[in-house]
């Protein structure tokens, strides 16, 4: 199969995949952790704090990450993400693109700035993690380093956890910019 073919179906099917699946849809928001484990909360001197940090369970593939992001002091740009599930991660926004929802990476990353939370959910900002080395079952604890504009990192655990919320499939749309 051509390398345009082959990137032209992968397209297709990722927008297809999110349009059916209502990915973002303020209908359908994330059910309740499965667990009665208190949820993760980053501490950090760094001006950012993550709370509320989850993860979608998988068995292989791609999953993704989510939580709430504040800042104090100043806005704090995320650069990067890099997690214990994966060592391929990227930051992703969902965005609207010829009449279709459309995955892709989100360019100068997650700025969180201190007079609002900055949510990262099913159908907006979330962190992509590819390739996972292992599946990830409710309940699994997946740490994740934050790297900030600047230099700085900060550290958070995100908990499995099942979701009725976005219900999206994630598949492998490498090098695809919107």
């Amino acid at each position: 199969m051509s390398s345009i073919l082959r990137r032209g179906l992968l397209v297709a099917a990722t927008a297809a995949a999110l349009v059916l699946s209502a990915c973002g849809s303020p209908a359908a928001p994330a059910a309740p952790a499965t667990s009665t484990a208190p949820a993760p909360t980053s501490t950090s001197t760094s001006g950012l704090t993550v709370t509320d940090a989850w993860v979608k369970p998988a068995d292989a593939g791609m999953t993704a990450v989510f939580g709430t992001l504040t800042a104090t002091g100043g806005p704090v740009t995320v650069v990067s993400a890099a997690t214990s599930a994966s060592p391929r991660t990227e930051l992703h926004e969902v965005v609207m693109n010829g009449g279709a929802m459309t995955m892709r990476p989100k360019e100068g990353g997650f700025v969180v700035d201190p007079a609002a939370a900055h949510e990262l959910k099913p159908g907006g900002d979330h962190v992509m993690v590819m390739d996972l080395a292992s599946p990830i079952r409710p309940g699994d604890q997946v740490r994740v380093t934050f790297t900030l504009a600047g230099g700085g990192t900060v550290e958070f655990t995100a908990l499995a956890k099942e979701t009725t919320g976005g219900e999206e499939t994630y598949a492998d749309h490498a090098g695809m910019n919107g």
